[in-house]
């Protein structure tokens, strides 16, 4: 677990989180909300460690540290990969992130990456458990994908929360969480940093990559790092950049339909070619305003069951 100078930014939630603990102040539910890539789980995770670390002797941190990194500590339980059938099924792989209980989800051959009531249910078990310490700790990641009946399971043990147990939630958004959920929890909202704050993690990069990442990073240390230490991943990214800036420059309908095939089916690919036609757009001197919103609706447009064909096709002749 990294220590609080290590963090890049966010120096006034590690601040808020360090003054808890020396006051004994603590919350019974956290909410670390932002978006993508900010830190929010690593922020958690130091959080729930310390919590586990109070009271115990100096001898007995060092096990306790290495608990935590493993997941093998008692008194932590985190819910971050969940098994899905036909997708994520190794539970060696699974284990790396979560260990809440998902015996329910293979048993019913669970398909969605969704937290389901039985999935609360489990877990609600297990939180009953005396601790061994003075608190319990329990992560949840991108709690926006509590369903309906889980998030009102939940509700009920944020109500009456079993004694010294502390919930630690992610969310990229607070609009993404019932009110009456969201109500129940202390928020510490984590923003994108700035360059200046970013540049420690890009020290010995050349210049022209550094200015990329920066770039494509929008101000969040887990992308910077992640095309810092994997060439390839970068590399991949220079491709898709360049072909977004061939769209706006390309005045042929049929290259730009050509450049915009990746957007006819759904997952990673078809999001890095949305953001890096967003960031060639805004690398223009004055885009277009009829571009601009094109592009909006278009981003809004494959976030539903629309005919993504269509939408791609209307998309391209609007901006031609």
């Amino acid at each position: 677990m990294p220590r609080p100078e290590d963090f890049i930014g966010h120096h006034t939630v590690v601040t808020e989180l360090e003054r808890d603990l020396e006051t004994g102040n603590v919350s019974h539910a956290y909410l670390f909300t932002g978006p993508r890539h900010l830190g929010k789980m690593t922020l958690a995770r130091w959080f729930a460690t310390e919590l586990l670390s109070v009271g115990h002797t100096s001898d007995e941190l060092e096990r306790i540290q290495h608990d935590c990194e493993r997941m093998m500590h008692s008194d932590l339980f985190v819910l971050d990969q969940l098994w899905i059938a036909d997708q994520c099924e190794d539970w060696s792989v699974i284990a790396q992130t979560s260990n809440a209980p998902q015996q329910e989800r293979e048993k019913k051959k669970v398909k969605t990456d969704t937290i389901g009531i039985d999935d609360i249910r489990s877990l609600q078990e297990r939180l009953q458990e005396t601790a061994s310490g003075r608190y319990r700790c329990c992560i949840i990641r991108s709690a926006e994908r509590l369903q309906t009946e889980a998030a009102n399971a939940l509700l009920k043990i944020l109500e009456e929360p079993p004694t010294s147990l502390v919930f630690l939630f992610t969310a990229q958004s607070l609009s993404s969480l019932p009110s009456t959920i969201v109500s129940r929890m202390r928020v510490l909202r984590l923003h994108s940093l700035s360059h200046p704050e970013l540049l420690p993690l890009l020290q010995g990069v050349e210049d022209e990559d550094r200015q990329f990442i920066l770039h494509l990073a929008q101000g969040a240390p887990g992308i910077v790092w992640e095309l810092k230490e994997d060439p390839e991943v970068l590399r991949a990214h220079r491709l898709i950049h360049s072909k977004a800036v061939s769209f706006w420059r390309t005045r042929s309908l049929k290259e730009r339909l050509q450049i915009l095939t990746p957007l006819l089916g759904r997952g990673t690919e078809a999001d890095q070619m949305l953001l890096h036609l967003a960031l060639a757009l805004r690398e223009q001197s004055s885009p277009s305003p009829v571009s601009i919103r094109a592009l909006c609706e278009l981003s809004a447009g494959l976030h539903t069951n629309a005919h993504r064909g269509l939408m791609v096709q209307r998309f391209g002749m609007r901006v031609s």
